[in-house]
């Protein structure tokens, strides 16, 4: 055991890192492999054989049937039909030999066992997830993620069962995103899940395809599919919800009616059309604003007097 620059010895979780950075990972190579076409040929006209010599020569003879029969057979085992969107793994004796990724027949060495594996692009949707978020509130949701296998030999040898693998990863980074950001943004500026669904995503998916890298699995992209509050505050949140559209509004129609307020004060000073004191300014200003701001129809007062009776 090595010490380190200050003298103490390395735990031994940071021996196994040091071992496990020191390996080298396997990844996809290509197989030797011939196209099957000959092979077959050849299994037909040694078949032809055996049964010829098993059909005409003797009874003491016809044993010999075996030796063509045999050949025959040994290079049917060899042929191997590969289909598009599909890779054949090879390995000899346990031994990782290449991948197949040529589609038709091909045959390779008779005494390899070889393991399919899809090079389609598949979808995979998570169950419902309740999620706490930043703020603390139970939520609801649920992501489907696009990827496809990039390295077949990193997909069945570095994890058990890459389909599985790539299910628990997308389950536990959409929780780690869903936890890491609230529902809706409190304040100006601040990511949310909602109002900010691009983004979201586009961190989810780095986070998933950094997770699932060690299987060979690239992630093209991922997509959230259901996003609500969790049943039991649903309601709450929804007269929340409510209650800041109605701030939201009301503020914006008083902006509103403030600025034209100015707008008709600055008009009525300009053009001298008349003059106003301050207290029938501020009078006014009083009544724009109620006419303005008011959420049902204003009946108007007829001064029939002079304007300050």
């Amino acid at each position: 055991m090595t010490t380190d620059q200050g003298g103490q010895e390395p735990t031994p979780v940071a021996e196994a890192a040091e071992v496990q950075a020191a390996e080298v990972p396997i990844s996809e190579q290509s197989a030797r492999d011939v196209s099957g076409w000959g092979a077959l040929g050849a299994v037909i006209v040694l078949a032809g054989i055996a049964i010829a010599v098993a059909a005409l020569t003797m009874d003491a003879t016809r044993a010999w049937a075996v030796i063509p029969g045999g050949a025959g057979l040994f290079l049917l085992v060899g042929l191997t039909p590969v289909s598009p969107g599909q890779a054949r793994v090879v390995t000899l004796f346990g031994q990782y030999v290449g991948t197949i990724r040529t589609t038709g027949l091909r045959w390779v060495n008779p005494l390899t066992s070889r393991r399919q594996v899809s090079t389609r692009v598949i979808n995979s949707e998570t169950a419902t997830l309740k999620v706490n978020d930043a703020d603390g509130n139970p939520v609801e949701i649920a992501a489907v993620v696009v990827w496809q296998v990039r390295d077949t030999a990193k997909a069945v040898y570095a994890v058990d069962d890459f389909n599985d693998f790539v299910a628990i990863q997308t389950e536990t980074a959409v929780r780690h995103i869903a936890g890491g950001y609230p529902y809706d943004a409190r304040t100006e500026g601040q990511v949310s899940l909602r109002q900010n669904a691009d983004e979201i995503t586009a961190r989810m998916s780095e986070e998933i395809a950094e997770r699932v890298v060690l299987a060979g699995i690239n992630v093209i992209e991922s997509r959230i599919t259901r996003l609500s509050y969790a049943p039991e505050i649903a309601q709450a949140m929804l007269r929340r919800q409510q209650a800041d559209a109605v701030v939201a509004a009301r503020q914006r129609l008083v902006q509103g009616a403030v600025g034209m307020v100015r707008s008709a004060l600055d008009a009525l000073s300009e053009e001298d059309i008349v003059e106003l004191d301050e207290e029938r300014k501020a009078a006014m200003v009083s009544n724009l604003l109620v006419v303005l701001c008011s959420e049902q129809a204003t009946q108007p007062v007829v001064n029939t007097g002079t304007l300050y009776q």
